[in-house]
């Protein structure tokens, strides 16, 4: 069973998750935006949490949205403003996920996600959502990706 994690990450977080599930035999794409977010974390704040809250499609580096040798894709974001993350919205407006077993690991600061999960729900009304807070700082929840 071919399995896939397609992520993005600005803190590192999305990293710490990608060198768990790669280390379960997943096949791993980080995304990319071709502009690069604010250097300043409240300006970082301030822009991605505006810009996620309007659900915002981030303009990818090199992103390749072909799914196809995938039996299993996992679909890693940070939490901003309560929703997915801007280069996240962009993957899932450019990749055919129907047919696919698909699950999402969201990591965030204060673990609330439940316009996350409304628009998780809206692409993929069967996947498998995963709620890790800040795993880089606790890498003992990673435990909780044993379920993929």
């Amino acid at each position: 069973m071919a399995k896939l994690l397609i992520y993005y990450t600005l803190s590192g977080n999305g990293d710490t998750v990608s060198d768990c599930l790669k280390e379960k035999g997943y096949d791993i794409r980080k995304v990319e935006p071709k502009k690069k977010p604010p250097k300043s974390f409240f300006f970082q704040i301030l822009q991605c949490g505006f810009n996620a809250g309007r659900r915002y499609c981030e303009p990818l580096k090199d992103y390749d949205a072909d799914v196809s040798a995938y039996d299993e894709v996992v679909i890693g974001s940070p939490v901003w403003n309560g929703r997915l993350s801007c280069p996240i919205n962009t993957v899932l407006r450019e990749t055919d996920l129907k047919g696919k077993k698909v699950a999402f690991v969201l990591y965030s600061g204060s673990g609330a996600a439940k316009k996350a999960e409304e628009q998780i729900r809206a692409v993929a009304p069967d996947a498998e959502i995963i709620h890790l807070r800040e795993p880089k700082k606790d890498p003992e929840s990673l435990g909780r990706l044993s379920d993929l």
